[in-house]
């Protein structure tokens, strides 16, 4: 219901005829089935319970939308529609196995070679005379990605997206008073980026941030997405599949795999990570994890 309105108020039930063929991509339909919330749609139900399920498809529609909305533009927005192509099963986790806690980017480097991968991309690309490499890079785009603090089409839509399906601290009016907030303005930097209109809704996105940011800082957070990584780490030695795997199959066929195997180390640890109860996660600790700062702008001028 959240997801449905947010989508339909950004367009999705009046896209653009040129994106719709988009929407058909093998390597964007395979974001169907890979959760936005990073494998834990899988995980104890004690210590997560999602409103909906969001997937890494819906994300990656509505990012394209939100930049739609503002530049008109059909590159910007079919590089936004592709920003997430290469997200692995479990997503961030898989950068939690490579030992990034702190970026949480190591798994973008896969992005041109899955883009140049898709044929049926390739045709609509001729199509729209659109060259693959003005694509590729979607962080050329500021409006669809920028360095924090800045606010992007990416990072609003990632609060709006785990507001709705995680922490649960946004209702369908202030959805609407976001989205209809946002204009885009030249920054300090002159860079295109999303800035709001009002200080109230900017302070109350900067609310719903940091309680994420809470969220994703918590022991219970930390302890799971390291035990979805150290499953997906030994699965891998084992020969469950591989690395590159996480790329091109989705999470549904990991989870089987996973869910089947004969081996009893790996069939314990996912058994745990499905069932345990909050109260026995024990404290870990890890390296510094991302911290979602945001300072956005308003009417041009930086908020902080």
């Amino acid at each position: 219901m959240f997801l449905s309105f947010y989508m339909n108020l950004l367009g999705y039930n009046k896209m653009p005829y040129f994106l719709k063929k988009y929407l058909k991509s093998p390597i964007l339909l395979r974001l169907k089935k890979v959760g936005y919330f990073c494998g834990m749609d899988y995980a104890s139900k004690d210590i997560y319970d999602f409103r909906e399920y969001i997937s890494r498809y819906d994300h990656s529609v509505t990012v394209a939308l939100l930049t739609y909305r503002f530049t008109k533009s059909k590159r910007a927005t079919i590089s936004a529609l592709f920003h997430d192509c290469a997200t692995p099963c479990f997503s961030h986790v898989i950068d939690y196995m490579n030992k990034d806690y702190e970026k949480q980017e190591s798994t973008e480097e896969y992005t041109e070679r899955i883009i140049l991968s898709d044929k049926y991309l390739k045709k609509c690309l001729k199509k729209d005379k659109i060259d693959i490499n003005s694509i590729i890079d979607f962080k050329k785009y500021t409006v669809v990605d920028n360095n924090r603090p800045k606010v992007c089409a990416d990072r609003i839509d990632g609060v709006i997206l785990t507001a709705i399906g995680w922490t649960k601290n946004i209702t369908l009016e202030e959805i609407y008073e976001v989205v209809n907030d946002l204009c885009l303005l030249t920054n300090e930097d002159k860079e295109s980026e999303i800035s709001f209109k009002t200080v109230q809704v900017a302070k109350k996105v900067l609310e719903i941030s940091e309680s994420i940011d809470v969220y994703c800082h918590s022991d219970e957070d930390n302890y799971m997405m390291d035990l979805l990584a150290n499953i997906a780490k030994e699965a891998i030695n084992n020969k469950l599949f591989t690395y590159d795997d996480l790329y091109y199959l989705n999470e549904e066929e990991i989870y089987n795999i996973l869910e089947n195997t004969g081996n009893n180390t790996i069939k314990k640890l996912f058994e745990k990570f499905k069932t345990i109860k909050k109260k026995e996660v024990p404290k870990i600790k890890l390296p510094s994890i991302k911290k979602r700062a945001l300072n956005p702008l308003i009417m041009g001028k930086r908020i902080k």
